[in-house]
């Protein structure tokens, strides 16, 4: 049988989301060696390879599949986007102990932390961050570059629009639909659907006013 050998990973963006998903591909059994940055970093402790900014290494790039190890949605959204046109789509993170059912469709440039559980018929957008322990139900929908922070619960048939965050530890009942660019802050219960553009915090969840939500998304 011919076996065809991975390339390479090469990461977009070398700081502290970087090193968990480089330590998920480690533990999926990919080698990582170079990284593209705004400028090469002094703290270095997986010992990459600088390669310069990213829409200036292109040609570098396609000797790799590469990953955006950005926390931040719009960052994020872009680097894919930037990059796609020249690379084709990048890879998914998913640490070998998430638990995925065979029926979740799944986008691509997707993290699935350690320990995630994501149920039957959900959906991942292209782009998402589940992170580490988060738990999602059967058939959520889950919006392109979504930010789902470590043990936030989402329960069954939970709709998530696009670019939003979903504060650490929260819980979002079943049923509920939450839009576009929503901030939902740490250990917020969300009882009730959430519009676009809003920022919410507490059990249950009630809606910041701007300021309040300028400072929580800048957390």
């Amino acid at each position: 049988m011919k076996t065809t050998l991975k390339k390479p990973v090469a990461i977009v963006g070398y700081s502290g989301h970087a090193y968990v998903i480089i330590d998920i591909f480690l533990n999926a059994g990919r080698l990582v060696t170079a990284y593209c940055d705004a400028e090469e970093k002094s703290l270095n402790p997986y010992h990459l390879n600088y390669l310069g900014k990213e829409a200036e290494v292109i040609s570098k790039l396609k000797k790799f599949d590469y990953f955006a190890c950005v926390g931040h949605n719009g960052i994020r959204e872009k680097i894919h986007t930037q990059l796609s046109q020249f690379l084709g789509n990048p890879i998914n993170a998913i640490h070998p102990s998430a638990v995925i059912s065979a029926s979740v469709r799944m986008g691509d440039g997707v993290m699935i932390a350690a320990n995630a559980t994501i149920n039957p018929m959900a959906e991942i957008g292209r782009g998402v961050i589940c992170n580490t322990s988060t738990s999602i139900d059967h058939e959520c929908i889950i919006g392109e570059f979504t930010h789902i922070a470590p043990g936030a619960v989402l329960c069954g048939n939970v709709i998530v629009g696009r670019s939003s965050f979903i504060g650490a530890n929260s819980v979002i009942r079943q049923g509920i639909k939450i839009g576009n660019n929503v901030i939902i802050g740490a250990g917020t219960v969300v009882v009730k659907d959430i519009p676009d553009n809003s920022a919410v915090i507490g059990n249950p969840a009630r809606k910041l006013v701007k300021r309040q939500a300028n400072r929580l998304a800048a957390a």
